[in-house]
C-alpha cells in the first residue's frame, strides 16, 4: 500500500508450493510472473535459498540468513527484517538500480 500510495504499480504473488507453480504451464508460469518484469522482490519467512529461481539476477530476497534470536515473535520478525519499512526500503533500492 505505501509503494502504491507513491505512485508504484506493486502486483503481489503468493507462492506457497514452488513444485506446484513449476508444473504449471509457461503461458501461465509467464502470466504470473512476466519475463519482462525484473524488478522482484521475495519474501520469505525461512531460508532466501532458491528463490533467485523466481525473482531472477535483477531481483533480491527478503529471507532468514540467521538464527537465534530470542524474543516475543513480532520483535524478531522486525529485527530480521520482516516489516513494512524494510520491505518497502528494499523494493524502492530495486526500483532504483
Amino acid at each position: 500500500a505505501e509503494l502504491e500510495a507513491d505512485g508504484v504499480k506493486v502486483r503481489v504473488v503468493s507462492m506457497p508450493c514452488w513444485e506446484l507453480f513449476d508444473a504449471q504451464p509457461q503461458t501461465y508460469r509467464d502470466e504470473v510472473l512476466p519475463p519482462e518484469v525484473s524488478k522482484r522482490l521475495s519474501i520469505e519467512a525461512g531460508v532466501p535459498l532458491g528463490w533467485h529461481k523466481y525473482v531472477g539476477m535483477a531481483g533480491d530476497v527478503i529471507g532468514l540468513d540467521r538464527f537465534g534470536e530470542s524474543a516475543p515473535g513480532g520483535q524478531v520478525l522486525k529485527e530480521l527484517g520482516f516489516n513494512v519499512e524494510n520491505v518497502v526500503s528494499r523494493a524502492q533500492a530495486l526500483l532504483d538500480s
